[in-house]
């Protein structure tokens, strides 16, 4: 089911009387492809759960239409929208079975909609098949460790088969281990139903794991929509380079001077095409290659040996992030104790933005 949602905006009045109203989601306009996991991306108070809000039906919007396929959504109740809901604390009935939680949503439907008993039960059984959970249908939530009450939640939500899945941070609960199962599960069980899936999170990980597309929301506004790797590899400003990543982006004060970035004085990049003036110039952790004879010298603080790689903390004066750090292989780390190090840049992994507004500014990457 393809979603549209055109202009969409959603005003909350402000708790002081003579205050400007909060705008959560402001002119939000995409079109979500039919069959596609999408995660909304940001920080907390960036609107992306007021988003999902809007898109199923709990929140009305100040201006814009919600649209599901060709059907206008947009003043129908919850309830008649066909979505399926997920939130991070399952919302379960401890007092009732898996079984029961599960066959409760076919259980509520009326006319024609409510299927007879054995559809039921054939429908209830198939959606706990799909989460891995058929074998603990009698167990009760108390019963159950967080990442199987989290199945359980997810097989209630597509016992009716919805027609679009909305998903609000629903690995917040779960421990690191089983956030990465779940979210393995999430993926396969998207990909094995075809349900148009909405995942709201803030963290950035588990977004550019499973999704399909991501988008990058702050304070409302939609920052950058693409595939995963592509908003990594080409932020359009600096708010998405700090925001993807771990360990995140290092940031620097920088000038461009006759298609040359300084940094703290130095030469470190040639950056083509790029206009002179001061910038931000930030390199993914991945960006730097150990170089004796590297243009970027910087004062080493301290090696730390991961097995495959080598994270290298650094400092250096321009520096604008509270850390720096760069990820190098193990079998490159410098030798003995050296006091400062001397790494050559990747241009295709270095950004630089304009020091007013933020905006990404391009240049010719040679590297």
């Amino acid at each position: 089911m393809k979603v549209v949602l055109q202009h969409l905006t959603k005003k909350f009045p402000s708790r002081n009387k003579k205050g400007e109203d909060v705008i959560a989601v402001n002119d939000f306009d995409f079109e979500i492809p039919d069959g596609k996991l999408i995660g909304l991306l940001g920080p907390s108070g960036c609107g992306k759960s007021t988003t999902l809000n809007l898109i199923s039906g709990l929140e009305k919007p100040t201006e814009g239409k919600i649209l599901f396929g060709e059907d206008d959504v947009t003043a129908l109740p919850p309830e008649n929208r066909g979505v399926g809901l997920v939130f991070q604390n399952y919302a379960l009935y401890p007092h009732m079975t898996v079984r029961q939680n599960i066959l409760f949503p076919l259980q509520n439907l009326k006319g024609k909609d409510r299927p007879s008993k054995e559809e039921m039960e054939a429908k209830a059984l198939e959606a706990a098949r799909l989460v891995q959970i058929d074998k603990l249908m009698e167990r009760k939530p108390g019963e159950m460790s967080g990442g199987q009450q989290q199945r359980v939640a997810i097989a209630r939500a597509l016992v009716k088969r919805p027609r679009v899945l909305l998903l609000d941070e629903p690995l917040s609960n779960l421990d690191a281990r089983l956030r990465l199962q779940t979210r393995e599960e999430i993926r396969r069980i998207q990909r094995e139903t075809g349900i148009t899936t909405i995942f709201v999170t803030h963290d950035q990980e588990e977004a550019m794991s499973i999704s399909d597309m991501i988008v990058v929301m702050k304070d409302g506004v939609v920052q950058q929509i693409g595939k995963p790797q592509d908003v990594y590899d080409s932020p359009v400003n600096r708010f998405v380079a700090e925001f993807l990543g771990t360990p995140p982006i290092n940031v620097f004060e920088g000038e461009v001077e006759g298609g040359q970035l300084l940094i703290g004085g130095e030469s470190v990049l040639s950056v083509p095409g790029a206009p002179d003036g001061a910038v931000y110039a930030a390199v993914r952790p991945e960006g730097f290659q150990l170089d004796e004879a590297g243009a970027f010298s910087c004062a080493l603080r301290q090696i730390e040996v991961m097995g495959r790689d080598t994270s290298i903390v650094f400092e250096h004066p321009a520096r604008v992030s509270a850390n720096l750090r760069a990820i190098i292989p193990s079998e490159d780390r410098p030798s003995g104790s050296p006091e400062h190090v001397r790494f050559r840049l990747k241009s295709a992994k270095v950004f630089l933005f304009d020091h007013t507004t933020q905006e990404r500014i391009p240049f010719d990457a040679e590297a």
